[in-house]
């Protein structure tokens, strides 16, 4: 087994940007505040004393990120962009829906786009509406683009090369609350395959689906349900939501006979409720109970402590899914 340093999310991707510019000099890095400063979170401390003029700072303008990737990437680099925030995703949306998702396609495949997204995205607590969101939903509609949720240093680290050397156009939408979050990450880590979910919990009862930070929260219900009421509940990272693994998904369904599905984002068209009509279309015949869907409430994210908390979903609220779905009651 390759040895294992207990590093942060934040080291694990700096790490992934150092491996991959070393081994292609076509990658590069820019975006606002990466090269003094380092990223917002750290990210990209040290990189540009390294890499020079690869890890450049760029004026506030999201437009311009976005369509200068777009052409690098046509022209042969392999350009890395971090948003900042996924918060201001929006304004390069023409960018990334018309262009970015569709030169490759629109070029008859004569153009490549190896372009990665760095979105840094989530609820941070009190930073309000315009700072604290998930998106990534939006971008599972737009064809031509894979969208990757990591949910832990070690899949930050894997998920980030892989994105990097993927031919495709990545969107990363890494959790910011996740960056000073510590676990044990390989020192010869592989990259992980885009499209393939992970079982990271076995289970026979239950199949409890999440990803990002959320996961973390699933697995600490999966533990207070089997510690209090003897429930065995499978749980299952998706690590990408676009495309989505739903091979591994109905395989635990066929096991369990039951299903639920937590994610931070927003419950209303949420990856839950596409999640559920896949296994309702193609598993239903497994089911013994109505599938579950944990999310937060249709309402933008308040400043209030109190009022944040009402809005979004958490562990508690998993861990009711999870006995409501298995008739269970909470002692």
């Amino acid at each position: 087994m390759s040895e294992q340093r207990l590093i942060t999310f934040g080291e694990a991707t700096r790490e992934a940007m150092i491996e991959e510019m070393r081994a292609d000099d076509r990658v590069f890095v820019y975006g606002e505040d990466i090269a003094k400063q380092g990223g917002i979170f750290g990210q990209f401390a040290g990189l540009k004393d390294e890499f020079g003029d690869r890890v450049l700072d760029t004026p506030i303008s999201e437009t311009a990120l976005v369509g200068a990737g777009v052409g690098a990437a046509i022209a042969g680099a392999r350009p890395v962009i971090d948003l900042h925030y996924a918060d201001f995703i929006g304004i390069a949306m023409d960018e990334i829906l018309n262009q970015m998702a569709k030169a490759h396609y629109m070029f008859g495949g004569q153009a490549d786009m190896s372009l990665v997204l760095r979105a840094p995205d989530g609820v941070m607590s009190h930073a309000a509406a315009q700072h604290s969101q998930s998106l990534e939903t939006w971008f599972t509609n737009i064809p031509g683009i894979r969208v990757v949720v990591p949910s832990d240093p070690h899949t930050g680290k894997a998920l980030l090369k892989a994105a990097i050397e993927d031919p495709n156009p990545v969107i990363f939408f890494e959790h910011k609350a996740l960056f000073p979050v510590k676990g044990n990450v390989p020192l010869d880590d592989e990259p992980i395959d885009l499209g393939k979910a992970a079982v990271v919990r076995e289970g026979t009862e239950v199949t409890l689906v999440s990803y990002s930070l959320m996961l973390s929260k699933a697995l600490e219900a999966a533990q207070q349900v089997q510690d209090e009421y003897g429930l065995s509940v499978e749980v299952i990272d998706l690590r990408s939501i676009a495309p989505l693994d739903m091979n591994t998904i109905y395989k635990s369904v066929k096991k369990t006979g039951r299903l639920v599905i937590a994610h931070e984002a927003i419950k209303l068209g949420g990856v839950g409720g596409e999640i559920a009509a896949h296994v309702a279309e193609h598993a239903f015949e497994y089911l013994e109970a109505p599938i579950l869907r944990v999310g937060a409430k249709f309402c933008p994210l308040p400043f209030s402590t109190g009022l944040e908390d009402y809005v979004l979903a958490g562990k508690s609220e998993i861990v009711d899914a999870l006995l409501a779905i298995s008739s269970k009651r909470r002692k």
